[in-house]
C-alpha cells in the first residue's frame, strides 16, 4: 500500500492500473489496496481519487479556498469562463465534433483561438478528420479533461436530458 501512496503522492497525473501493478507485483488486488489506503486517508486534507483511467492524490474540496488563500496558483486554476466550459461540455457530448458542428450548437463560429487555448491546456486534442468535404479536424476531450473535471470516464458526464429541462444546456 505505501508502495502505491509513494508513487500516487509523486506523480502529477492519474496512474493506471498497470503501473500500479507494476509497482507491487502480480497477483496483488490493486483494488483490495486502494481501498485500504482510502480508509488510511480518511480525515485528511487529502484524498484517492480514481480519473481517467487511474487514480490520483488530490486535494478535498472543503480545503480549496485554504489553498488559494495561501499560494499563488498561477496556470494551475483553470481559469475558464462560462462560454468555455460550454464549449467543452460540447465536445464531451458530440466529440468528435468539428467547428461547424460546434457552430451549429451555438450559433456562432467558435474562435480558433479559444479552440487553440484549450488545445494548448490539454483540455481537447485534434480527433480524426470528418469523412466529408475537405475532411476537416475534429476536436475530442483528452484524459486531462477528465482529469480536470474528476470523472473517471466519459460515461460520468451528466445526463444531458435534465440539464436541458433545467435550463442549463441546450436541447439536442
Amino acid at each position: 500500500m505505501r508502495r502505491i501512496e509513494a508513487v500516487l503522492f509523486a506523480s502529477a497525473a492519474p496512474v493506471a492500473r498497470e503501473d500500479l501493478g507494476r509497482v507491487v507485483g502480480q497477483g496483488v488486488s490493486i483494488d483490495l489496496l486502494i481501498e485500504d489506503l482510502a480508509a488510511d486517508l480518511e480525515g485528511r486534507a487529502f484524498e484517492i481519487a480514481q480519473v481517467a483511467g487511474g487514480w490520483m492524490f488530490r486535494t478535498r474540496t472543503a480545503y480549496a479556498p485554504a489553498i488559494r488563500a495561501a499560494a499563488d496558483m498561477g496556470d494551475q486554476l483553470l481559469d475558464l469562463s462560462e462560454f468555455d466550459v460550454a464549449v467543452l461540455a460540447a465536445i464531451a457530448y458530440h466529440q468528435p465534433i468539428t467547428r461547424d458542428g460546434l457552430k451549429d450548437i451555438f450559433g456562432k463560429e467558435i474562435s480558433r483561438d479559444l479552440l487553440g487555448r484549450l488545445h494548448a491546456r490539454d483540455l481537447i486534442g485534434i480527433g480524426p478528420r470528418a469523412p466529408r468535404r475537405g475532411a476537416p479536424y475534429t476536436f475530442v476531450t483528452t484524459d486531462a479533461f477528465l482529469a480536470a473535471f474528476g470523472m473517471e470516464s466519459l460515461r460520468d458526464l451528466p445526463d444531458p436530458e435534465p440539464l436541458g429541462d433545467a435550463g442549463l444546456a441546450a436541447r439536442a
